[in-house]
């Protein structure tokens, strides 16, 4: 089975991902010996992919796939976007960020609740161009933190009435989500990378 790296420490989406991509290994940054912190100075989502792509592929002869993903809340002017992962600071739970995101909305009606997924992937290999694709899932924060099967802002962000991403099965989720729409797209680009 053919190997691939996926930039990144969050085990909820390398399971995701092994679940998409169930043809090919594919392993943390630290499951392929790498234990570096890359920095996302990127202003978009496609730019932080690129970024952790292209600095992890300069170590390896294997293909490496990033992503960078986020919430973007109209509301909110969009935020908290690219800094999705770093709101209220890294460190900071999910939990805790829901929440203090469902207080900044308290009183909002739900028309102007509008919010998204947005994923960049960037799938790079030393003398290879990159290639990258981006992916959105549409839908609105809930009133309320719902479901246990998902991680990050999943229970609050909605995609239909009392249906929030964190109640949906695994398969569930990758037929619609923004991460799921993304791996189709670098299925179909990364076997140029093997």
């Amino acid at each position: 089975m053919k190997k691939v790296i996926f930039a990144t420490q969050n085990l909820g989406k390398i399971k995701e991902i092994q679940s998409m991509l169930d043809n090919l290994e594919v392993v943390t940054m630290a499951q392929a010996g790498f234990n570096i912190d890359i920095k996302e100075t990127g202003d978009t989502f496609v730019q932080n992919a690129i970024i952790k792509a292209e600095t992890l592929a300069k170590f390896t002869d294997v293909a490496v796939i990033a992503d960078d993903s986020g919430l973007e809340i109209d509301f909110l002017n969009k935020q908290p976007g690219v800094h999705s992962a770093r709101y209220l600071g890294k460190e900071t739970p999910y939990g805790e960020k829901n929440i203090k995101i469902l207080e900044q909305l308290h009183g909002v009606e739900k028309s102007k609740r509008t919010a998204r997924f947005v994923c960049a992937m960037a799938v790079a290999k030393k003398g290879l161009p990159t290639r990258t694709v981006s992916a959105t899932l549409e839908g609105f924060i809930g009133y309320e933190a719902k479901g246990d099967n998902g991680f990050g802002y999943d229970p609050i962000f909605y995609i239909e009435d009392e249906v929030s991403l964190a109640m949906l099965s695994q398969e569930q989720k990758n037929a619609i989500s923004h991460r799921g729409q993304a791996l189709q797209l670098i299925a179909n680009e990364i076997m140029d990378f093997l």
